[in-house]
């Protein structure tokens, strides 16, 4: 699949991996080949800042005329799932992207890791070492102290192969032994001091099945497989900076067929959101939100559901500058202003009253049903939806005040005029309420001649509401989303990320809409006039029972909070 990027989706000019493709690609490195990887470990759902990373993975290849792999890296079998397999394949699709042909696995290179790791023992740079987890971390010091030798260092090569075939044999418990690279104790790079390689695993892998009880670290397949696979341009994040030096250890000292070159950029850090995938996790198993999947959560899967579109993320992804030197810290609003332009342009109109008050229109007739017409857009070429006009009609009671104030000088009040939106100027007469004081119904009349038009007598209305027929309406669940931290910075402090989470991100209501909306299916976009914009639920929206997700308002509302 090619995806024609417009100018605004194209890799942004402020992309110093770009010019280093151009400059590759001028001097004939690779032999003029573009190979790049997008290498998530499938142990949860993708998130916004992968989501920066598949449009920066894709989107140079593509530009370049070279191909994108999709690799899971699944070395830690214990936290991995099928589930989440599917889950990134789908998201990669759904954001505009094909890998090239099937998708890669670390599973797959298994055999090939191990061949590798018998290859370091018997050149003397790797034994198995029978320290605890917690001595390793008590053997490796500190940044500003050197490390001590483990005790097993000097083991032979006969007696590393014969211990770490026991390993392979299951002849040890999980945590009792494991295969640790010979490089130096006393390096100021940490990851140099004498990483692990291979760690005993007793579960069953969701590839191999039970074929393996021990398997490799990140650290020592991640390059191997960019190796194999002939990656050109190894795109990671800065944490992995530090990182870099081992990968280049393994490939000198190693037979590989390739010899990739890794790359770092700044990751995307947005405010007001949690990222980790620990802490999305617990969010999940914590019954927080109600799943992957929530239109709160920052995965890509949540903000499908939230109504974002595709094209909507890679533009937000493409107007981030691409740096080698530092993260990129956004507000969240930056995002919230790229889904808002792109809605704006696509998403039709419709009404659609939260908080039902009702209307009635006394100098009509009780049978009184008229048909008016209104644009599904007002720029956009999308036809005409027709709108039952009655007798009685629902407006939001925020709309209705009981007394005329300057400050309130737009809503409806008795003796004041009001426009229906797409259709006629009425006029309030009176109003009438429960034994609680609440206002229950809105008595008025119909000022003539007025559908489209300004009334003859020059009394103009001072505001437009929106409005449904409140017989030929039809009822709608409503699901108002909104940002699920209330701080800026949930991992401030010591305080739980937790202890953030906004009271306010989910409430629930029925509303009546336009029957228009009848013909929505699940995940089309509408904007709900003066609301903001909703989409069908992708999964609960049916024939049956509308079901609608706030995906933003029509302006930013944390601005002055």
């Amino acid at each position: 699949m090619r995806i024609c990027m417009s100018q605004s989706e194209s890799p942004s000019s402020t992309n110093f991996l770009r010019a280093i493709i151009q400059q590759d690609l001028a001097e004939n490195k690779n032999d003029g080949r573009v190979l790049t990887r997008f290498p998530p470990e499938p142990n949860g759902y993708l998130h916004i800042g992968h989501a920066r990373s598949i449009w920066l993975n894709f989107s140079l290849a593509e530009e370049f005329g070279g191909q994108c792999n999709l690799r899971f890296d699944d070395t830690n079998p214990e936290k991995e799932s099928q589930e989440f397999i599917e889950a990134i394949k789908e998201d990669v699709r759904w954001l505009g992207y094909q890998w090239a042909g099937e998708p890669k696995f670390a599973s797959s290179y298994f055999d090939q890791l191990y061949e590798w790791a018998l290859h370091l023992i018997k050149d003397g740079k790797a034994y198995v070492c029978h320290l605890t987890p917690d001595q390793v971390r008590e053997y490796r010091g500190w940044a500003t102290e050197p490390g001590k030798p483990s005790p097993y260092r000097d083991r032979s090569v006969e007696e590393n192969l014969a211990e770490f075939e026991k390993m392979r044999a299951g002849d040890y418990d999980e945590g009792v032994c494991s295969l640790r690279a010979k490089i130096d104790m006393a390096s100021p790079n940490m990851n140099l001091r004498d990483p692990m390689l291979y760690r005993i695993r007793k579960v069953s892998h969701h590839q191999t099945g039970d074929k393996w009880c021990i398997y490799p670290m990140y650290d020592f397949a991640h390059g191997q497989e960019d190796a194999l696979e002939g990656v050109t341009h190894s795109i990671c994040t800065l944490e992995f900076q530090a990182n870099r030096a081992l990968y280049d250890w393994f490939i000198e000292n190693l037979p590989v067929p390739a010899r990739p070159r890794q790359y770092e950029f700044g990751r995307l850090n947005l405010n007001y959101t949690v990222t980790s995938k620990r802490k999305l996790k617990q969010l999940v198993d914590d019954n927080v939100v109600s799943g992957w999947d929530d239109p709160r959560m920052p995965t890509v899967s949540g903000m499908r559901r939230r109504g974002f579109s595709a094209r909507a993320i890679r533009n937000f992804c493409a107007s981030i500058p691409v740096s080698g030197k530092g993260n990129s810290d956004v507000d969240v609003a930056q995002l919230e202003s790229a889904i808002r332009d792109d809605l704006n342009t696509v998403a039709p109109r419709a009404m659609c009253v939260m908080n039902p008050l009702k209307v009635v229109i006394s100098d009509l007739p009780a049978d009184h049903c008229e048909l008016l017409q209104a644009p599904y857009h007002p720029d956009q070429e999308m036809g005409m939806r027709d709108i039952p006009f009655t007798r009685e009609i629902l407006i939001d009671a925020a709309d209705f005040k009981e007394e005329y104030s300057k400050k309130f000088k737009k809503k409806f009040t008795p003796g004041k005029r009001i426009r229906l939106r797409n259709a006629y100027v009425i006029e309030a007469q009176d109003y009438e309420k429960d034994a609680e004081g609440k206002v229950t119904q809105v008595n008025a009349v119909l000022v003539p001649n007025t559908l489209g038009v300004d009334p003859e007598d020059g009394d103009k209305p001072k505001g437009v509401v929106h409005w449904v027929s409140a017989d030929k309406g039809v009822k709608a669940e409503i699901r108002l989303y909104d940002r699920l931290f209330s701080h800026p910075n949930p991992d401030a402090g010591d305080e739980d990320f937790k202890s953030h989470l906004n009271p306010n991100s989910f409430e629930v209501v029925t509303a009546v809409a336009e029957p228009s909306l009848v013909a929505a299916k699940p995940e089309d976009c509408f904007q709900f006039e003066r609301e903001g914009y909703f989409v069908a639920d992708r999964y609960d929206h049916n024939e049956q029972k509308m079901v609608f997700n706030k995906t933003i308002g029509l302006r930013d509302t944390w601005s002055n909070k």
